[in-house]
């Protein structure tokens, strides 16, 4: 029915689709952090600027 050379060719596929999703996976969790805290600190950083604006005048 099924060669072993088969039955690990399969193994190995499916060890290389699971690498892949789990890959996947973790970079659009890291990407999405990432975009998150620059969107944090940007906003900070502009809200600073602005009390700054506003103290000296």
């Amino acid at each position: 029915m099924f060669d072993f050379t088969q039955y690990l060719g399969f193994l190995l596929f499916l060890t290389v689709l699971t690498i892949g999703f789990w890959l996947m996976f973790f970079l659009v969790g890291f990407v999405s952090y990432w975009v998150g805290g620059a969107t944090w600190e940007a906003y900070k950083e502009r809200k600073a600027k602005k009390k700054e604006e506003e103290q000296s005048v």
